[in-house]
């Protein structure tokens, strides 16, 4: 019976294999239901939002947020980036004031330490990712400051992260316009370099302008791809999986203890030549599944004041289902809740 079972082992793999690589070939997804709505004022601060392109819900469904400061940004600027709120709105924590240039992500790690990435260089300022304490002591600094390159010690723009159940730490890097070493680097949890992988390619393991990071409860590292409109899968050691189309071009993703997968497309349309180019995607924020990768929701731009403001590249949800979208332009975080 055995080698049956083996057999039997080796088929079930197989078809594993199968349908992930069927899933890459899917087209956009636009005709889903919506069952959300948006809740207006929610959040309940002493200053308005920054630009800000990330939001993270933690394992207490408070909500993480990094903005840029000001208007103009971070640089000379006295206010804090780094926002936690509570459910209903309340801001229970607001630091990280005179740290970052271009803050582009913040994220707690299973033991509340927070991570926080500072996405550009300039005057001998950023490329680098803190580890913070929760009340915002640094910890743990990777990368050197205004420098990059290809090299293990340092970032061309890092832009997301993501924990192993192990403690390993996985960086991308990469931010358009110029895309740099669009690469994923892996780091074990003492802040060590492993390795690195992919590259600035459309192919394969190949990524362009990597943007957010998310792992699924069976340990596969979900990327967004931006600038080749997919999410990408690869194991933990940077083996490619599979490529999906199904939920637009990937500004931000998110996936909960539900495995249930949250993608913001801020940038897709029909732009012949432009690296937005996206034909027949609506954008917008769409979900489902990452078990049989198939889009489930489909939630519309919310209003703007000016029809040019793009909408929410930052999404997350909690243990409820309930939405947050991050806009940087709009400077707002959008909240969602099921009708």
């Amino acid at each position: 019976m055995k080698p049956i079972r083996f057999a039997i082992v080796i088929f079930a793999a197989t078809a594993l294999v199968g349908v992930a690589q069927a899933q890459s070939s899917y087209s956009c997804v636009n005709e889903v239901p919506n069952p959300y709505k948006q809740v207006t004022g929610w959040a309940h601060m002493e200053r308005p939002w920054a630009p800000t392109n990330n939001v993270f819900v933690d394992g207490k469904d408070n909500v993480w947020v990094m903005d840029r400061c000001e208007d103009k940004g971070c640089l000379g600027s006295h206010e804090a980036p780094i926002w936690e709120l509570s459910p209903d709105g309340k801001a229970l924590k607001n630091f990280g004031a005179g740290m970052f240039l271009f803050p582009h992500t913040v994220k707690p790690d299973a033991e509340g330490n927070v991570w926080a990435i500072d996405g550009d260089a300039k005057e001998g300022k950023g490329n680098q990712v803190f580890k913070l304490s929760p009340d915002g002591k640094v910890l743990m600094t990777l990368g050197k400051a205004g420098q990059g390159g290809k090299d293990p010690d340092v970032f061309d723009r890092p832009t997301g992260i993501a924990f192993a159940r192990n403690g390993d730490i996985f960086i991308s890097e990469g931010h358009a316009p110029t895309f740099g070493n669009s690469r994923i680097a892996k780091f074990d949890k003492n802040g060590k370099f492993i390795k690195s992988f992919g590259h600035l390619g459309s192919g394969d393991g190949e990524l362009k302008g990597p943007h957010v990071l998310a792992f699924d409860s069976q340990g596969r590292l979900f990327v967004a791809d931006r600038s080749n409109s997919r999410v990408a899968i690869f194991d933990q050691d940077g083996k490619f999986i599979a490529a999906w189309k199904q939920f637009g071009r990937p500004s931000g993703i998110f996936i909960d203890k539900n495995d249930m997968l949250y993608v913001s497309d801020s940038e897709s349309e029909d732009a012949p030549g432009k690296d937005t180019n996206n034909p027949g995607c609506k954008r917008g924020i769409r979900g489902g599944s990452v078990k049989d990768g198939k889009a489930q929701f489909y939630i519309p731009p919310p209003p703007v004041s000016d029809p040019k403001l793009p909408p929410p590249e930052g999404v997350a949800a909690d243990s409820h289902g309930t939405i947050y979208a991050a806009a940087v332009q709009a400077k707002d975080v959008y909240k969602y809740v099921r009708k």
